[in-house]
């Protein structure tokens, strides 16, 4: 799912100079994709999009058909998402809400709060009872949740840990009782308490997502007979794999829609919800540029591009090199002066800012290398353009295109 698909390469190598760098998004790659994730998991299990990844409303209005709703973490994640998709049924997660963030979620009649706090949750039916007075407001109290055994194993496999240890995501588990017993003293009666959200860790394969999501399941409803109550719903959240240094190694859906289908069945009148976000429109995007120069320094070979991480920031900020394809141009060369190239059979992309950090993928087989040729990174459909550092040395933006 790396290579660039017909209607990327055909973009990229189309494109003039100066309309790269561009992010090319071919829907229907991300709509086959989609259609095959939704088709692994069963009907009790609701899909959310993590807008986070790539709010861009091409990208969300193409999932519409795919997702049950989408996932918002800020006040404007939730008026762009409100826009781009309306009628879709809305999550506001994060920490950190503001007042006027909650009273916005109201007005808007967001479906569902992930709460994070004891404070939060105050907050929360205080902002309710002014700006939705006649109702009920449903609520899933997001957990920071202790593991052992296979599921504290499984955070072995992580990218990204925010649960299982002290962050600032989710109430911890020794306030469960006290803040569940409130929802059934009369102290909250503009909220509904519909279930539990916990999202632990990203970047795990089907079988620790599993551990982890039988884990939450279990740890749910145990909670849900100490208070005698029955929770509707339980979040299992994202973070399925994406693997940028091993880019075929992809997040086995069947296998992961099976084990659900498993704790479904164990769990009957339990829905079930993820929100993956990277697992879903990453393999959509790819980010093309131009090679302004080959050079030699010390005995290694750098490619300059146009660009660089300041719009693709992932390379850089987690340290690995992003998946690329070289098209050689088709173009002759169009300058009266001579066309650099490389000599050795690796080269290695960097990009056009003042600073060694500036690499999108070492050591890259790329014999014949010349300026002008085009270069197309995979895996750009998520957590890339949105995540970077746009304005740094105040370059030209990408382009955008949707195929």
């Amino acid at each position: 799912m790396t290579a660039p698909t017909a209607a990327v390469r055909d973009r990229a190598l189309g494109l003039a100079p100066q309309e790269l760098p561009a992010y090319l998004y071919d829907l229907a790659a991300l709509d086959a994709h989609a259609t095959a994730v939704r088709a692994a998991l069963p009907p009790q299990v609701e899909l959310y999009y993590a807008a986070k990844a790539n709010p861009e409303p091409e990208i969300l209005a193409a999932l519409a058909p795919h997702v049950e709703g989408y996932e918002v973490s800020s006040g404007g994640e939730l008026a762009h998402v409100a826009k781009a998709v309306p009628e879709h049924p809305l999550a506001f997660g994060g920490p950190g809400k503001t007042p006027d963030e909650i009273t916005a979620a109201l007005e808007l009649g967001v479906a569902r709060f992930h709460v994070e706090s004891a404070y939060e949750l105050r907050m929360l039916a205080a902002i309710a009872a002014r700006v939705a007075p006649h109702t009920h407001v449903g609520v899933l109290l997001r957990f920071n949740l202790g593991l052992d055994g296979a599921s504290l194993d499984a955070l072995e496999g992580s990218s990204l840990t925010m649960g299982g240890r002290p962050t600032p995501f989710g109430l911890d588990p020794a306030e469960a009782d006290t803040v569940v017993a409130a929802f059934s003293d009369g102290s909250l009666p503009q909220l509904r308490l519909l279930g539990v959200h916990a999202h632990l860790a990203s970047g795990l394969d089907a079988p620790r997502q599993l551990a982890v999501a039988e884990t939450i399941v279990t740890w749910s409803q145990a909670l849900a007979r100490r208070h005698g109550i029955r929770l509707a719903e339980v979040n299992v959240g994202g973070g399925m794999s994406a693997d940028y240094t091993d880019p075929g190694a992809l997040f086995d859906w069947a296998r992961y829609g099976e084990g659900l289908a498993r704790l479904c069945a164990a769990h009957p009148g339990l829905t079930l919800r993820v929100e993956p976000g990277r697992a879903l429109s990453a393999y959509c995007g790819w980010y093309a540029t131009e090679v302004l120069d080959v050079k030699q320094s010390h005995g290694e070979e750098f490619a300059v591009v146009r660009g660089g991480t300041h719009h693709l920031r992932t390379p850089a900020a987690k340290g690995h090199d992003q998946p690329c394809t070289v098209l050689p141009a088709r173009d002759p060369w169009p300058h009266p002066w001579p066309r650099s190239e490389a000599r050795q059979d690796r080269v290695t992309f960097a990009g056009q800012l003042c600073t060694p950090k500036d690499v999108l993928a070492r050591r890259v087989p790329a014999a014949g290398l010349r300026a002008g040729d085009r270069v197309v990174f995979a895996m750009a459909g998520a957590y890339a353009w949105n995540i970077s550092h746009h304005d740094f040395l105040m370059h030209p933006r990408p382009g955008f295109h949707f195929l």
